[in-house]
């Protein structure tokens, strides 16, 4: 029986300027994804209600409904991945798109080709793990892996199942791979630029402030106490 054939990601982009709208719808189909593309945060969300998307693409400055209430809306049912684009680079826009629960965020005007790289990172912090331009629709991953415990927290790294005392825990693909590159290091201090590159796929210096604002989301989930932070250096899992 032969394999089927994986479709193309799937991308919402939410930008209410025309032009970049079609601008990136252009440059995003060209690398082998499909777009939907909406002007306005209201529509976006009945766009992202009535499909199934692999990535969300959000601007914050949007008409009716902004990108960062948008975003608070998408995660309180779906987990996933968000990349916030700010055209002013304005540190409370950043902040807030992050809090809200965006995995990352790109500065207006953004090349192509580092739009594209954001997505594939996003991409491959999501349990699907599909190519540049493809996803799959099968199930993530083998079941066969390590089962990690920290006191009642526990960690399949097979199954990439989490949870507390046996009450599962919904993480985004983000604080997923946050988590698992934690436990693969108990006791040990992660130093950010660490996390940015080994987490967020970042070859280059940048913002601290998206590991900073991940852990705090992360351990709102998991409980303050399992993440320590080591002032001037960076974080560590406790084991």
């Amino acid at each position: 029986m032969s394999t089927p054939a994986p479709r193309p990601v799937r991308v919402l982009l939410v930008e209410d300027d025309e032009l970049m709208r079609r601008s990136f719808t252009v440059a995003l189909e060209r690398y082998g994804y499909t777009v939907r593309a909406a002007a306005d945060g209201l529509t976006g969300l009945e766009n992202f209600r009535d499909e199934e998307f692999d990535l969300l693409i959000l601007d914050v400055m949007l008409p009716g409904l902004d990108g960062i209430g948008l975003c608070r809306k998408v995660r309180e049912t779906s987990l996933v991945p968000v990349l916030m684009m700010s055209a002013r680079g304005d540190g409370l826009d950043i902040v807030s798109g992050l809090e809200a629960g965006a995995d990352d965020y790109v500065v207006k005007p953004v090349d192509t080709n580092v739009l594209v790289a954001r997505i594939r990172s996003l991409l491959r912090r999501a349990t699907y793990a599909p190519a540049a331009g493809t996803a799959t629709a099968e199930e993530p991953g083998p079941a066969e892996g390590e089962l990690l415990t920290f006191g009642d927290l526990t960690i399949h790294t097979g199954g990439l199942d989490v949870s507390i005392g046996g009450t599962p825990v919904a993480l985004t693909p983000t604080e997923l791979k946050l988590l698992l590159e934690f436990a693969a290091h108990p006791g040990i201090v992660l130093e950010r630029h660490t996390l940015l590159r080994n987490v967020w796929d970042y070859g280059w210096d940048g913002d601290s402030r998206v590991v900073d604002l991940c852990v705090q989301r992360l351990r709102g989930k998991l409980g303050r106490d399992r993440i320590e932070t080591v002032r001037g250096f960076g974080y560590k899992l406790r084991r």
